[in-house]
């Protein structure tokens, strides 16, 4: 059991469902265990170190600590725990929003004791200075297979075909229309292309999915493009390494780590030039990027793709994703912010 005293930083995840920032925490902390990391809140893996929210409330008075803020509830929460409560915390918030911020957020904002942005681009929409600390992928869970034909193999899938993969909630603003509208042009001209979308729908966005799968069947290549729902977590690797190029077709995003977990995997990536994606991939060499939205060029990128040297683009994305964007890096660096911040008190 971590004690008070071992205890630097607290990372919050105060939302149950699932998402990018659960994720995140969830990847980082264990990382970061050795250094005083603890996370708090819901929804967290048994892997991850914990502390219950009350215990993070009631940390003695004798020594700051870091409270790291990814939400605005948990900026607020941090607020709250310093000038209410009087607990001795530094406030840290990242932010990979590349949008303009609400009033409010950007109150919560100034109250902060530091910031990182996740990209170039989320730092640009922050009126104070951040750092800028991009997102990493764990590479031993993510690596290129022995082979792509044992990989489809493993999976029931026919080796002989071309597999292109969306992975992620089903939604429009994903753009998983974009993906099924381009797979089917993409498959009536090539007879060896698949697809595979990989994710839920949520309630909310269960008719979306409903009209892509019946513009599937209409189309007659129910067989060739499957929505395949969540699959189990210890999963997902299985089916990157089964692809033979993944799609990002996404109308807006925060950071986008899919097309970085593809990159790791030995796939070359389609995507739009939204969320971290130009900052992630570079044009020619480990994928091609498209504006958001344009079916067309969208298209145009996934058969000049398949009609190039997947393997050469799949191996450079590899070296890439590996070389830039190790987690252990990000780990790193987030360390030094929290050393830093300590240091200032």
């Amino acid at each position: 059991m971590t004690t008070s005293k071992d205890i630097r930083v607290v990372a919050p995840n105060l939302k149950r469902r699932l998402s990018g920032v659960t994720s995140t925490v969830a990847a980082l902390v264990p990382l970061m265990k050795d250094s005083g990391v603890v996370a708090t809140g819901p929804g967290l893996p048994s892997t991850v170190p914990h502390i219950p929210l009350i215990r993070a409330v009631t940390l003695p008075r004798n020594r700051w600590r870091v409270w790291h803020a990814r939400r605005n509830t948990e900026m607020l929460v941090g607020l709250a725990l310093r000038h209410i409560l009087r607990r001795r915390f530094k406030l840290l918030f990242t932010s990979a929003a590349q949008r303009d911020h609400s009033g409010y957020t950007k109150w919560l904002i100034r109250q902060m004791d530091a910031l990182i942005a996740t990209s170039q681009q989320a730092a640009s929409y922050l009126d104070r200075d951040a750092q800028v600390i991009m997102h990493g992928i764990d590479t031993e869970r993510f690596r290129p297979p022995e082979t792509k034909e044992a990989a489809k193999e493993a999976l029931g899938l026919p080796t002989e075909d071309l597999f292109l993969g969306c992975f992620g909630r089903v939604r429009e603003n994903k753009g998983t229309d974009i993906f099924v509208d381009a797979l089917i042009t993409v498959c009536k001209a090539d007879r060896r292309v698949r697809g595979v979308v990989l994710g839920r729908a949520t309630q909310e966005h269960a008719d979306f999915q409903a009209r892509l799968e019946a513009k599937v069947r209409n189309a007659g290549l129910h067989h060739r493009i499957r929505f395949l729902g969540e699959v189990p977590v210890e999963d997902v690797p299985k089916w990157y390494c089964a692809l033979d190029l993944f799609v990002a077709p996404q109308r807006w995003e925060g950071f986008g780590l899919t097309p970085l977990e593809a990159m790791a995997s030995g796939v070359p990536v389609v995507a739009t030039r939204v969320g971290a994606f130009e900052e992630i991939i570079l044009e020619g060499k480990t994928g091609t990027l498209v504006d958001p939205g344009d079916l067309a060029a969208m298209e145009c990128a996934i058969l000049d793709a398949l009609d190039g040297d997947l393997t050469g683009m799949g191996a450079a994305a590899y070296a890439h994703a590996t070389s830039n964007f190790e987690i252990s890096g990000e780990a790193r660096a987030i360390l030094e912010v929290y050393d830093r911040l300590l240091r200032e008190t």
